[in-house]
């Protein structure tokens, strides 16, 4: 299977601190399932700004969809951004809009027409079960129901990849389980997931994910092939 994301010994240092991530090689296959995980100020989400391009490494080469992106020019980083969808840990609405608009952001931005808009934003509403609050702003919504805008906006275009940074932090089991069952929808239709997360029994629900761990800037299983934490081996 191709490579849609290749990280050759790449380090990232912050101002004059020492490296947050350090020698991080991987590969992801497009199409896959991958789950990061590792303890809070582990690096994960220094991680995450490199693969949405964010930020640029301080050494090292990072590929994805066969381009260095290191290098390449500021002009071309919007067009590889659109081919990328992020779920933030801080959801990161457009205050002023309703769910409806923030969920159509990427459709319009990509130049769909309105026509084109109405029923692919309100199927992304009833999938994560706002379709009641089509007309709300963020500030009037909890924050498990801002959470699932954020995520709603974020795959409503396809990505090619997904990157989510906890995603099921803020809302229940069920619906934890909904929205698991949409990024692994998702997955089957071609899309490359990226989830951060600490809940480890999620993990387990994704029996053909694999895992990659941070352990204080470095990958603790540098091979991704780690596919359940110790101990739920074979689990589903």
């Amino acid at each position: 299977m191709a490579s849609i994301v290749q990280f050759e010994n790449v380090g990232l240092r912050y101002g004059l601190g020492s490296e947050a991530l350090s020698d991080i090689s991987f590969s992801l296959d497009s199409g896959g399932f991958y789950f990061l995980t590792g303890a809070s100020g582990a690096g994960k989400t220094s991680l995450l700004k490199l693969l949405y391009l964010a930020q640029r490494p301080s050494r090292g080469v990072i590929r994805l969809f066969n381009e260095d992106v290191v290098t390449l020019p500021r002009k071309r980083l919007p067009g590889f951004r659109r081919r990328i969808g992020v779920v933030f840990q801080d959801f990161r609405l457009v205050p002023h809009l309703s769910t409806y608009d923030n969920i159509a952001l990427p459709l319009r931005v990509a130049g769909m027409e309105e026509s084109e808009i109405a029923a692919p934003v309100a199927e992304m509403l009833a999938w994560v079960g706002l379709a009641d609050r089509a007309d709300a702003r963020p500030a009037t919504l909890s924050g498990g129901e801002q959470q699932r805008v954020a995520i709603a906006r974020a795959v409503i275009g396809r990505p090619e990849i997904l990157i989510a940074d906890e995603p099921t932090g803020n809302v229940d089991p069920d619906m934890a389980q909904r929205l698991l069952t949409l990024f692994e929808a998702l997955n089957k239709l071609g899309t490359t997931m990226v989830v951060a997360t600490h809940d480890i029994p999620l993990i387990g629900k994704v029996p053909d994910a694999q895992m990659m761990r941070l352990d204080r800037g470095r990958l603790a299983d540098p091979t991704g092939s780690l596919r359940y934490p110790p101990g739920r081996a074979g689990s589903a």
